[in-house]
């Protein structure tokens, strides 16, 4: 299959990186207005980290189903129909009139940052080879460092606007939408690369999104609404098991499963998908304590809460564009993997020894090293996948990485969300005051997420050499006449 000329491609990159623009900006922008939104909607420390969860949770469940979807289907059909699901869903949580109702439109929402974000990788995968990609790495880089640096200090600002106010942190991605949806009408042609007598697993999808569910709810209401060890927690922890084990058992039989085996069983992508999980959570949950660590712990303004998140905003630009353009020149994985997951490890048990007092700059050198382990690792574990596949698995195999990073970020925020308010409850019930709870619970969960980041640095390790090919599709194998001997 012939690559599109340059001049197509990048026209075609302005909606898909749109789209990945708006996707990305509606999960960090409400990082610094999460205190103030459950503020106004007298909302609970479990429902704060509820908020993010949602549209974790709901963009999991939904990211393999799309994958699948765009193995059959017109890629860009499937991306304006998420758009319009983006756009519902934003509407609706701007409308929200408690907590119960913002997580719920969060959720419709997060079904379709799911279908944006992975389907905007595929799109892009089936244009370029996995050799050339890296050329195009700045402006990828470039869009997610604009939306990650940029929502934070936007969703500041939109709080601190009296005439705005927090809901515009949802109606904000809106137009955006729109405007992706227009471009991609006009500039994407992508070929329809269908299979025959495919089958999408909604029962595996279901199971598998059930059985997290539960597992999560569990970890967010016990020790609060009931005891660690009582029935409720009996009978949540034996659902969660048994929906699980039933997921496996589909998996294994399914005609086309959601998290396909012949994929999984592939050393290259299981060690992907293990990197995936710890750069997931690292992503997610670095955010969204960090912004809520400057504003309840050091006392600051949500503006100034996304200024001092800078630094790992600017490391995931700064390094996520220098190892594409590497990439793309040497063909060579690896170093990149290994060096990126070992920062971020850094950098988290640098957080992890934060408190109320921890100079800013300290904390500034641990953000840094964050955002260098995210911007070498996170586009470039996906990128692993999509090298040994066929182009005709590229939705599945995308999807498959996207599902397992959503799942990492989703189970990260909730069951770190739960251990902080826990910690916090427990310290002020003591008589300590807030700040000094929310300072010292912050560096024990990221001192938690330096144990995850040390997976990253195992699957970076364990991954044999990958050398990037230069062709859209893998090579059918040669046809050998001789025999040796």
């Amino acid at each position: 299959m012939t690559a599109p000329g340059r001049r197509q491609i990048l026209q075609a990159l302005t909606g898909l990186l749109l789209a990945l623009f708006v996707s990305t900006l509606s999960s960090t922008v409400v990082a610094t207005a999460l205190p103030r939104m459950l503020r106004d909607l007298h909302g609970s420390p479990t429902q704060y980290a509820w908020v993010v969860t949602a549209t974790l949770l709901a963009a999991t469940a939904a990211t393999p189903i799309w994958g699948k979807l765009a193995d059959l289907y017109s890629k860009k059909t499937l991306i304006q129909l998420t758009a319009g699901v983006f756009i519902a869903g934003s509407i609706a949580a701007g409308l929200a009139q408690d907590a119960g109702q913002l997580i719920g439109a969060r959720a419709l929402q997060g079904i379709g940052v799911g279908g944006l974000q992975s389907l905007v990788q595929i799109a892009i995968a089936t244009m370029i080879p996995p050799r050339e990609r890296g050329r195009y790495a700045g402006y990828q880089s470039s869009v997610t460092a604009l939306s990650t640096i940029g929502g934070p200090l936007l969703g500041g600002y939109l709080v601190d606007t009296s005439w705005l106010g927090w809901r515009w942190c949802f109606f904000i991605g809106v137009p955006f939408a729109v405007v992706a949806m227009i471009l991609l009408q006009l500039t994407l042609r992508l070929p329809v690369v269908r299979r025959d007598n495919v089958r999408i697993d909604y029962w595996g999808a279901t199971l598998i999104t059930g059985g997290v569910s539960l597992l999560l709810i569990w970890v967010s209401f016990a020790g609060d609404s009931f005891a660690w060890v009582s029935w409720p927690s009996a009978v949540m922890v034996g659902g969660t098991l048994v929906l699980l084990a039933l997921a496996v058992r589909v998996e294994l039989r399914a005609a086309e499963p959601v998290v396909p085996p012949r994929i999984i069983r592939q050393r290259t992508t299981a060690l992907a998908v293990l990197g995936s999980l710890a750069a997931g959570t690292a992503m997610y949950g670095a955010a969204v304590f960090l912004s809520q660590y400057f504003q309840v712990s050091r006392g600051h303004s949500p503006t100034e809460a996304g200024l001092l998140t800078i630094p790992m905003m600017a490391g995931i630009l700064v390094f996520s564009i220098v190892a594409g353009r590497r990439i793309s020149r040497t063909g060579r994985l690896k170093p990149f993997l290994v060096t990126g997951a070992v920062s971020l490890a850094a950098g988290f048990a640098g957080l992890g020894l934060i408190d109320e007092h921890t100079p800013l700059v300290l904390i500034g050198v641990a953000m840094l090293l964050i955002g260098a382990g995210v911007g070498m690792t996170l586009q470039n574990f996906v990128l692993v996948v999509q090298n040994v596949v066929p182009l005709q698995d590229i939705g599945a195999a995308s999807a498959t990485v996207s599902f397992f990073r959503s799942l990492g970020g989703t189970i990260g925020v909730a069951v770190l969300g739960a251990i902080l308010a826990h910690q916090v409850a427990g310290s002020t019930a003591e008589g300590v005051p807030a700040p000094a709870a929310y300072g010292a619970a912050t560096g024990h969960i990221f001192a938690i997420s330096a144990g995850v980041a040390l997976l990253g640095v195992l699957a970076a390790v364990l991954l044999k050499p990958v050398v990037l090919r230069t062709s859209l599709d893998v090579p059918a194998p040669a046809k050998d006449s001789s025999t040796t001997g």
